[in-house]
């Protein structure tokens, strides 16, 4: 409970992990309610010619684009898609990689080398280039960019939870259970995978803004979700042939993106200086 309370109370304390938490709060809530939040809820795949292109007004917040669908309502609708693509890609990731993790870091031999040696093979093709090969693979769809994200940055969290592995495992406490004739299972379950654990959530905070990133570039591509969907990087791509006259057409989907990546780095920023012990002592002793 002390250690809980010193976390909380060290979060409070950091302004900039606070701004990062209420964004992401607003993209929550924003994707939950959107129904009651869009101005123009039925514009989202409607076609109406005489409100085409218009600038941002008190009819239109955000101007209409190409269709005269209302971008406002649009954005809000697309923050749906946007949460639904990060929490399912990162929350595979996790699942796929911290297990491979855990095994490659406390076993030793041809099978910890085997594990290790298939996440280099992922590692050595940058992500976005391995994720628009795969994407391009099985066509534009939600579940598709899922799946492209999800094959392509289950590696880094594989890397980071073998290196902590590592060091973990020749802790006194862990040699300690050993002696006392714990199971392999319960050792990394009970012991190293609880303390890993605050590097393992800086990730997946860190991770969901890329995961936005690069499912907003796979959009932009058209290998997201196809139209009419409202999807963030699509509604840029469509925006560019109508560009510098109807600004606002990529202005404010651009401007959601890089708020919500924003809001999660900051909160990953955050919460990075409060679990690191080596980052909480270095900035001590800085003062």
């Amino acid at each position: 409970m002390e250690t809980i309370r010193f976390i909380l109370r060290k979060f409070f304390e950091d302004k900039v992990a606070l701004v990062g938490l209420v964004i992401i709060t607003a993209l929550v809530l924003v994707a939950i309610f959107a129904g009651v939040l869009a101005t123009h809820p039925g514009d989202v795949s409607t076609f109406h010619p005489a409100d085409r292109l218009q600038g941002p007004s008190l009819a239109h917040f955000f101007g209409t684009d190409r269709m005269g669908s209302d971008i406002f309502s649009r954005i809000l609708f697309g923050a749906r898609i946007t949460i639904t693509i990060a929490v399912i890609s990162v929350g595979l990731s996790v699942l796929i990689g911290v297990p491979i993790g855990l095994l490659a870091g406390y076993y030793n031999g041809w099978f910890s080398d085997l594990l290790m040696r298939v996440s280099d093979i992922f590692l050595a093709v940058p992500q976005i280039v391995l994720a628009i090969a795969i994407a391009q693979t099985l066509g534009p769809a939600i579940e598709n960019v899922i799946l492209a994200l999800s094959l392509t940055y289950w590696p880094f969290w594989t890397r980071l939870v073998y290196a902590e592995t590592r060091a973990c495992k020749n802790e006194t406490f862990v040699e300690a259970s050993v002696a006392l004739g714990a199971s392999p299972f319960r050792v990394i379950v009970l012991h190293i995978l609880p303390n890993i654990s605050s590097g393992i959530i800086v990730r997946t905070t860190l991770g969901m803004g890329s995961t936005i990133l690069t499912a907003a570039v796979l959009g932009f591509l058209g290998l997201g979700p196809p139209a009419p969907s409202p999807e963030w990087g699509r509604t840029i791509a469509e925006s560019r042939q109508y560009l510098p006259n109807a600004w606002w057409y990529a202005t404010f989907p651009g401007l959601a993106i890089f708020m919500v990546v924003m809001g999660f780095n900051l909160l990953g920023d955050g919460l990075r200086d409060i679990l690191d012990p080596r980052i909480r002592r270095s900035k001590s002793n800085d003062r």
